[in-house]
């Protein structure tokens, strides 16, 4: 029963009725303290621990489960999200947090934006006020990034290290090959809008490239740019820049110039390398430098072979936040992490320069994105922050829901079906309201 009420209720942020029937109150006061002994940090992968083995002063790291940071022992519990096993996990224990030992409370973790609501507009997690945090010691950073961690009260329960805009990163090589030249601001005029970029596709396929590895790698793009919400007056809503994708995607996929692979999958990865022949990929810096084979010998980045440019639309993808636990003992700890690394200026440059990733930063991104001497290996020595500092500017999260990870998924997994030919579109809506539906059954459409 309790799994029941965690996966419907707090999935759809209706925390008052999850908490009352968890023992608890939607008006609970946090409960933090700081005489804690064990540090425990939930997580879906290393991209956290990491930052801080590698830029935390005073991490000492025992083994590949256990740290040190002076006397507290901190413990990593990293479950991956393949079949929702991250949240899944997260949630059970959350449930048990009331009455677990201090030394097995969570008191740390990490959420993604497509979920963010459902733990922050809980009591689950911790006003960042009552870390001891101020909105003083935030001020430069993105103020998206507080959006996305900010409850329906208006309180701020949790921290990024993180600013996510996105950009097209384009095969320098192809380029040359097609173009005649990689110059970012050349290339930006074949995709600058969504009907040079469909265009463009033509030429791209036509010398044996595909445009994109797949018509889910500009999903987002089109999904981060939709004039409504998924949800209105709890009724489903396909906007219609969503449509707007399924337009083009069905096309690009018939003509040739785009596959159906789902992220991540092998299929969709083999463009990273030259022999995959794929022109272009849209992500923030986390993608080309964590998730492209940036590390493998051969890949496209790993010989600075891609080139970043703004494309047909802004947008960002996804990010991670540093969300305290109701319950933690280890308050002042926690408080100390996200101080350093989410406001320490020069702690955070410390992590662009080693990590090639983009951070929470205004004034240290506008001032590296100026500075001649910071360029990127993976993009060929390319000073690509001025571009997202730009992009991080006109994030709009007006039209973000608690469903959007859902509605999302189940999207995309419909539309696969007509783009292949398996449905019709409208056989392939139904399959996503029936999707949507069973994972939120409270909707209609």
């Amino acid at each position: 029963m309790k799994k029941r009420v965690l996966s419907v209720l707090l999935t759809t942020a209706l925390a008052a009725s999850m908490l009352t029937a968890c023992g608890g109150s939607s008006s609970a006061s946090s409960s933090v303290s700081s005489d804690g002994k064990v540090l425990n940090i939930y997580c879906w992968n290393e991209e956290f621990k990491t930052r801080l083995t590698d830029h935390y002063p005073g991490y000492e790291a025992i083994d590949g489960t256990t740290g040190k940071i002076g006397e507290v022992t901190v413990k990593w519990n990293i479950k991956p999200n393949e079949n929702n096993a991250y949240q899944n996990n997260l949630d059970e224990t959350l449930l048990k947090q009331k009455d677990a030992a201090a030394d097995d409370k969570i008191d740390l973790f990490l959420v993604e934006a497509d979920y963010a609501l459902k733990y922050v507009d809980t009591d689950y997690t911790v006003a960042v006020k009552d870390l001891g945090v101020t909105d003083a010691d935030l001020a430069n950073q993105y103020q998206y990034t507080k959006d996305i961690v900010t409850d329906s009260k208006g309180v701020l329960k949790g921290v990024s290290w993180q600013g996510c805009p996105g950009a097209m990163f384009y095969s320098r090589e192809a380029a040359k090959e097609i173009f005649g030249t990689d110059d970012p601001a050349a290339i930006q005029e074949y995709v600058k809008d969504w009907d040079t970029f469909t265009a463009t596709a033509a030429d791209v396929a036509a010398a044996g490239y595909k445009m994109v590895s797949s018509v889910n790698d500009t999903y987002r793009v089109y999904s981060n740019n939709v004039t409504s919400k998924w949800v209105v007056d709890g009724k489903i809503n396909i906007d219609d820049n969503i449509m707007n994708w399924v337009e083009d995607s069905k096309a690009m996929v018939d003509a040739g110039q785009a596959g159906t692979h789902d992220l991540w999958s092998t299929d969709w990865s083999a463009g990273f390398y030259p022999d995959g022949k794929v022109f272009c990929y849209f992500g923030p810096a986390w993608l080309i430098n964590f998730s492209m084979a940036a590390d493998t010998e051969g890949s496209i980045g790993y010989n600075g072979g891609w080139g970043a440019t703004e494309g047909p639309q802004g947008f960002y993808w996804g990010g991670t936040w540093i969300c305290g636990a109701n319950g933690t003992d280890n308050a002042d700890l926690i408080k100390d992490i996200m101080l350093k690394m989410t406001t320490d200026a020069e702690l955070m440059k410390g992590i662009v320069i080693k990590d090639d990733d983009f951070v929470n930063n205004k004034p240290a991104m506008e001032a590296m994105a100026a500075d001649t001497s910071y360029s990127s290996k993976i993009l060929g020595g390319q000073n690509p922050l001025a571009m997202y500092c730009a992009g991080a500017e006109k994030i709009d999260l007006s039209n973000c829901s608690a469903y959007d990870q859902g509605c999302n998924e189940e999207f995309q997994k419909a539309m696969k079906n007509y783009f292949e030919g398996n449905a019709t579109l409208e056989e392939a809506k139904e399959l996503f309201y029936k999707g949507v539906t069973e994972k939120y059954p409270e909707l209609t459409y």
